[in-house]
C-alpha cells in the first residue's frame, strides 16, 4: 500500500504566509480569475462548466451547514461560468455512503460527495468516481501550478490516492489529527512538569489521578483515562508505538505495535485506572468535568473541549494537547473527510472541481477553518488564523504537532467494515478479558479474510 508517512519541517511552517492577489510573486492564481472559454489543450481540452449545476453530498449541520451555505451562495454568485452549486446534508458518513453504494449501479449519484478515503475507494472499485481526480488538479488550464500545490500540506493533498498510487480519488476540504488531551493543573499538583511521552509514563500518571485524586475535583469517582475503542484510536495508538495496522498488503493487527498498545490499555483497565466511556463523548465530558486526567480525540473538538472545561469550573483547569505517548517518535494520525467527484459528464465534473478549487484557496480556508474548528490545508492560510490562535492556543498546538511525522489509516474499501470488527475484538478484550495476543491474530485473520472478500 501506498503509505504517505511525512515529515513536515518547521522551515516550512515558517516561510512568510500571505493570502495573495490573483496573480502575486508567489505565482497564485484565484480560481474566479481562470479564463471563461474551454481549454484548447490538455485532457479537458473543449469541455464547458458553463451553466453547470453541481449537487453536493454532505455531512454538515448547524453553524457549519450555515457558514458552508454562505459559502455557496458567494461561489455560486461570483463564479464567471454561471455554475449553481446546491448543497445537501444528507446525513452521517453511513448515510451518506449507503446511498451513494445504492445509486451507482443507476448512475443517481450526486456531483459532489463528502467521503473517509475507505469510503472513496469503495465509490471508485465500483467504477462510480471519475478515473483520476489529477486530470482535474494538473490540468494546464484548470489545474493548480507548482506554487499553488507547494502551499497544501503535503500530508493532506497526498492522502487521497489509491493504494497502488495510480488514481487520485478525492480532494482534501479540510483535516484534523487524532490529539492527547491533558489536565496540566492536575499534573502539577500530582508533582509532574507535563504530559506523558512514553505509555509507562501515562500509566504512572493516570493512576496517580485515580489514587490521588486532585483539588479541582474529588468526588471520588475520577479516573485517570476513558478508553475509546474505535479502529481510529487502535490506529493512531499503533502508529505512536512504532507500527503500522495494514502492511505489505495485508492488516497486521498482531503487530508487536499493536499488541503493545492493546496490551497496555488491557492492563490499565484492570488495574482500575482507566475505563469504558460509557455514551457518547464520554471521555470528553469526563476530561472537561475534572473527571479524568487524559482523553484522545479529534482536534476539531478543541472549542468543544474549552467551552466545556469553562462551564464546568468557576477558574478553568490549564489544559493543552500533545502527541499520544510514542515508542521512539511522536507520530500523528491525520484524518478528515475528502470530497470525491462522481462520474456524471464532462461539464459537470469539470464544474465540481471548480468549487473544489475555490473552496481550497486561502481565504476561504481562513473562513472554513474558524467556523468548523478543522485545520486548513494550505500553509498560506496561516496568515489568517493569528486571531484563532491568539483566542485559543491549543489549536496552534496541534497544528504544531503536524511538525512531527504524520501516518493515515488503510484507503482501503475493505476498512469500512474491517473498523468494528477491530472496535468489538477491542471491546471484548476489555470486558471479558482473553488473551491479547490471540484475540488481535484472529483480528488479523478476520481482516485479511474480508479483505480478499473486496478483490473479489
Amino acid at each position: 500500500m501506498r503509505k504517505f508517512v511525512i515529515l513536515i519541517l518547521v522551515v516550512a511552517l515558517a516561510i512568510p504566509l500571505a493570502v495573495v492577489n490573483a496573480q502575486g510573486d508567489e505565482g497564485f492564481v484565484k480560481t474566479l480569475d481562470l479564463p471563461v472559454e474551454p481549454a484548447t489543450e490538455g485532457p479537458l481540452a473543449g469541455v464547458d462548466p458553463s451553466g453547470q449545476t453541481v449537487t453536493w453530498w454532505h455531512q454538515h449541520s448547524g453553524a457549519r451547514e450555515e457558514f458552508l451555505n454562505g459559502l455557496i451562495t458567494d461561489f455560486n454568485a461570483n463564479n464567471p461560468w454561471g455554475i449553481t452549486v446546491e448543497g445537501s446534508n444528507q446525513g452521517s458518513y453511513g448515510d451518506i455512503y449507503q446511498k451513494m453504494i445504492a445509486g451507482i449501479p443507476s448512475g443517481d449519484v450526486p456531483n459532489l460527495i463528502v467521503a473517509y478515503q475507505n469510503q472513496s475507494a469503495a465509490y471508485y472499485q465500483a467504477g462510480g468516481l471519475v478515473d483520476d481526480l489529477d486530470d482535474f488538479v494538473l490540468d494546464p488550464q484548470w489545474g493548480l501550478n507548482e506554487a499553488e500545490i507547494a502551499d497544501f500540506v503535503p500530508s493532506f493533498f497526498n492522502q487521497d490516492y489509491t493504494p497502488d498510487g495510480s488514481a487520485r480519488i478525492g480532494f482534501p476540504p479540510n483535516r484534523s489529527l487524532e490529539g492527547f488531551y491533558y489536565n496540566l493543573t492536575a499534573l502539577k499538583e500530582l508533582g509532574y512538569d507535563g504530559p506523558p511521552t512514553s505509555l509507562e509514563e501515562f500509566g504512572e500518571m493516570a493512576c496517580a489521578f485515580k489514587e490521588q485524586g486532585w483539588s479541582g475535583y474529588d468526588a471520588g469517582d475520577q479516573l485517570g483515562y476513558l478508553i475509546r475503542t474505535d479502529a481510529s484510536n487502535i490506529a493512531a495508538g499503533t502508529f505512536a508505538q512504532g507500527g503500522d495496522v495494514f502492511a505489505d498488503g495485508a492488516f497486521v493487527y498482531n503487530s508487536p505495535a499493536t499488541v503493545t498498545y492493546i496490551k497496555f490499555m488491557v492492563d490499565l483497565y484492570n488495574q482500575g485506572c482507566a475505563g469504558l466511556i460509557a455514551e457518547r463523548y464520554g471521555d470528553q465530558n469526563a476530561f472537561t468535568a475534572g473527571k479524568a486526567a487524559f482523553f484522545m480525540g479529534s482536534s476539531s473538538g478543541l472549542p468543544f473541549v474549552r467551552s466545556g472545561i469553562e462551564e464546568a469550573f468557576t477558574e478553568p483547569f490549564e489544559w493543552g494537547v500533545t502527541y499520544i505517548p510514542y515508542a521512539e517518535v511522536p507520530v500523528a494520525d491525520v484524518y478528515g473527510a475528502s470530497v470525491s467527484v462522481p462520474k456524471t459528464t464532462p461539464e459537470a465534473e469539470l464544474a465540481a472541481w471548480l468549487f473544489v478549487r475555490w473552496l481550497t484557496e486561502a481565504e476561504q480556508q481562513a473562513g472554513w477553518a474558524q467556523a468548523s474548528n478543522y485545520f486548513p490545508v494550505r500553509y498560506s492560510t496561516g496568515a489568517e488564523m493569528g486571531a484563532i490562535f491568539a483566542d485559543l492556543p491549543q489549536f496552534e498546538e496541534s497544528w504544531n504537532l503536524l511538525q512531527g511525522e504524520t501516518m493515515v489509516e488503510p484507503q482501503l474499501a475493505s476498512y469500512d467494515v474491517i473498523r468494528d470488527e477491530a472496535e468489538a475484538t477491542f471491546e471484548n478484550l476489555l470486558a471479558s478479558g482473553g488473551d491479547v495476543e490471540t484475540a488481535l491474530t484472529a483480528l488479523t485473520n478476520t481482516a485479511n479474510e474480508i479483505h480478499a472478500s473486496f478483490q473479489d
